[in-house]
């Protein structure tokens, strides 16, 4: 899952996009209504974190301008107005949800997992593959019933092959789904990161189940495939 946070704030910011990624989604930061529009030209989101009062263009002219275009991408607007027709502006202007400041980042977050799940196609809670298990609700992974510790981009990795099993995925499509704009395409990260959850999927971790076999296969020169069946 990748989402922008639109916010000048940088103390709010960071917190903001510290919480996201701990919680293993991918996030690009904006922090004025030109960075927000270009990245949102250019990237696809599952999900925008919108404050009202930026600098240049406005939270509110970007929604306009999202929605006018077609754009139905969830927005969560944040802003410190908390008037009821400031509210009645943002939520009939396209916002998804409305938060206003000061917030709690529990609630924050609460509200970011609503807006997905309510996306045109419903987020499933338990996703699986073979023997493999993940509980979204929980973050617990499981491999032939036995847990296994991920870590958070491991856990973004494995969700996002969980979710398209039998299909083959490029880099690109990790790189614009799993990272973010600070990912740099010339590094061997995402190697790095499909090579530590195979040990913990397909290697010593899961050596003498029932069923052994790779499930996480590399197509040469494409990608990689998470398959439903181990082989």
């Amino acid at each position: 899952m990748r989402i922008l946070v639109v916010e000048d704030e940088e103390a709010l910011a960071e917190a903001v996009v510290d919480l996201l990624r701990d919680e293993s989604y991918a996030v690009d930061l904006a922090a004025d209504g030109d960075a927000a529009s270009e990245l949102m030209d250019i990237n696809s989101y599952d999900c925008v974190l919108l404050d009202w009062t930026i600098p240049g263009r406005s939270g509110l002219e970007l929604l306009r301008d999202w929605r006018a275009s077609g754009d139905e991408t969830p927005v969560l607007m944040l802003t410190g107005r908390s008037a009821v027709e400031d509210r009645v502006s943002g939520l009939d202007s396209g916002a998804d949800d409305y938060l206003t400041k000061p917030f709690s980042l529990v609630e924050l977050l609460a509200r970011v997992r609503s807006l997905i799940r309510r996306r045109a196609k419903p987020l499933q809670t338990s996703l699986r593959a073979a023997d493999v298990e993940m509980d979204r609700a929980t973050r617990r992974v499981t491999v032939a019933g036995e847990a296994v510790e991920l870590s958070p981009k491991e856990f973004a990795l494995l969700e996002y092959l969980l979710g398209r099993v039998d299909e083959v995925v490029t880099r690109t499509d990790l790189i614009e789904h799993v990272w973010d704009d600070s990912f740099d395409s010339f590094s061997n990260l995402i190697d790095v990161t499909v090579y530590k959850l195979r040990k913990k999927i397909d290697g010593a971790a899961a050596k003498g189940r029932k069923g052994e076999g790779k499930l996480l296969h590399t197509v040469k020169g494409v990608g990689y495939v998470l398959r439903g069946s181990r082989s």
